[in-house]
């Protein structure tokens, strides 16, 4: 098989298993918060698969993860939107990492900033996309805004979980075990 077959094949499976973990971390991870709601650690996981597989993989791996936790809870309606904003919130964070990725590889503390950069863009393009979507498309017009402060809660816990594991992992070196 040539290597570049392989590392597509690698890439698939990679993606599965991260949109796997993604719907699982969304649906079983909830912090309860203090307006009533709860909080999921989906966001980290699309975070890391961004910088793990790339933006096509990446962006699959998320949409479809997230956009599947929404068709097992009972939102259905937010698939779709789930689907496109999870994945151009992957998109997002493997734009912010790969421009500033060799300054990232000769200094490994600024990997740290540009992780959270990219996912604080990423959490931007999630809070916008639902509401618009939610003002929109489910026609909720003003009432929409009510769910912002709620995002970004959910948003935040995303910068923070998921610059913590990509760090986690990026020290590891996992990524270059598994791609080349």
């Amino acid at each position: 098989m040539k290597a570049g077959k392989s590392n597509a094949l690698v890439k698939t499976v990679l993606g599965a298993l991260f949109a796997s973990l993604c719907c699982v971390a969304t649906m079983v991870i909830q912090i309860p918060t203090p307006t009533g709601g709860f909080l999921n650690l989906g966001d980290a996981v699309v975070i890391l698969s961004a910088w793990m597989l790339g933006p096509v993989y990446g962006a699959l791996a998320a949409g479809l993860g997230s956009a599947l936790a929404d068709i097992f809870a009972g939102y259905v309606q937010y698939a779709p939107a789930t689907f496109i904003i999870k994945a151009l919130m992957a998109v997002c964070v493997w734009f912010v990492l790969h421009l500033f990725s060799k300054t990232a590889d000769k200094k490994l503390k600024l990997s740290v900033l540009f992780t959270a950069l990219g996912a604080l863009f990423a959490e931007i393009v999630m809070v916008s996309g639902y509401l618009l979507f939610e003002a929109v498309i489910l026609q909720y017009g003003v009432g929409a805004f009510a769910s912002v402060l709620g995002n970004c809660m959910q948003g935040l816990a995303g910068i923070v979980a998921g610059t913590l594991l990509t760090e986690l992992l990026r020290k590891t070196k996992l990524k270059e075990k598994f791609l080349k």
